[in-house]
């Protein structure tokens, strides 16, 4: 089996797996703040992922110290940080304006993987991202544009969703840049006990320790299944296919993260697919196809493996 063809269908699957935390969040939203759920989150997983670190204590040891301050970048920034914009932001927008704003992520993730990974991107890599986003823009918004979206006066919403979307470009390319010389388990371990540095502080900084005992039984019963599916099982398979994918093409294959939430609406909430939607969904699926045929010339490409 060839693990650059694979790569990035293991990052799409870890995309799938991103959104069905979305009606558990929910929830959590109206019982808890923002920093306490993803603090909540990390705790869990961190408890799981401090067991198995010392048999990666070697591979730490290969880390420079620009390897420490992607660590930082990913675990602080990517980890922490952005899931607490995008989930704040939800409070100043409508949550379809944050998500459509995501829709920039894979452009900051491309002209980083080509300014710090030297990434070469050819005329086909670009049709089959259009496609892609085309895909994924459709399946947002069946209605061919982005209607009920107002911005209540939220400018700060908006640069909530911008940052967050930023950060989490930023950590694909870093975290490509980490694979180099660590194991996916590692790299995974690495991002969530960094994190829980982070938001351990952004907590105690704000006095909200003590929130986290408000958390009523199935308060922690939907942060399990938050930090399990949408966390550590999806970060697993996340890096195992980053591993073998260029940076340029997994942003891309996140998009496939739309494509679950309108699979999951359907699922639980009898929200049936548009025909627009099924078209949108049936695009990002071949360009996904396409480009995983693309990642594995990158892949062959000096300026990709160095």
């Amino acid at each position: 089996m060839n693990n650059y063809r694979t790569g990035p269908w293991l990052v799409a699957l870890a995309a799938f797996l991103w959104a069905f935390d979305a009606p558990f969040r929910s929830h959590l939203t109206q019982e808890l703040s923002s920093t306490t759920i993803v603090f909540l989150e990390h705790v869990l997983i961190g408890i799981i992922v401090l067991f198995g670190l010392w048999a990666y204590v070697k591979e730490l040891k290969k880390l420079t110290w620009r390897g420490w301050l992607a660590v930082a970048f990913i675990g602080f920034g990517g980890s922490a940080l952005a899931t607490v914009m995008f989930t704040q932001s939800f409070h100043y927008v409508n949550p379809s304006v944050a998500i459509l704003l995501q829709k920039v992520q894979p452009l900051v993730a491309i002209l980083l993987a080509v300014a710090v990974l030297r990434e070469r991107l050819s005329r086909t890599f670009w049709l089959w991202a259009l496609a892609a986003v085309a895909g994924a823009y459709l399946l947002s918004f069946p209605e061919l544009a982005p209607g009920s979206l107002s911005l209540n006066g939220g400018a700060m919403g908006v640069l909530l969703a911008l940052g967050a979307a930023a950060l989490w470009g930023g950590s694909t390319v870093f975290g490509r840049y980490l694979l180099k010389d660590l194991s996916f388990q590692a790299m995974t371990a690495l991002r969530f006990l960094s994190a829980l540095v982070f938001l351990f502080i952004l907590e105690a900084y704000y006095g909200r320790l003590a929130e986290a005992s408000l958390a009523s039984g199935r308060d922690w019963l939907y942060v399990f299944i938050i930090a399990i599916v949408a966390g550590f099982i999806s970060l697993l398979i996340y890096y195992r296919g980053l591993t073998y994918t260029s940076a340029s093409v997994a942003t891309l294959a996140e998009l496939v993260f739309p494509l679950a939430a309108v699979v999951i609406n359907w699922i639980f909430l009898d929200a049936a697919l548009s025909a627009v939607q099924l078209v949108g969904g049936a695009l990002l699926l071949f360009a996904i196809t396409r480009l995983s045929l693309v990642n594995t010339a990158l892949e062959r490409t000096p300026a990709a493996s160095s």
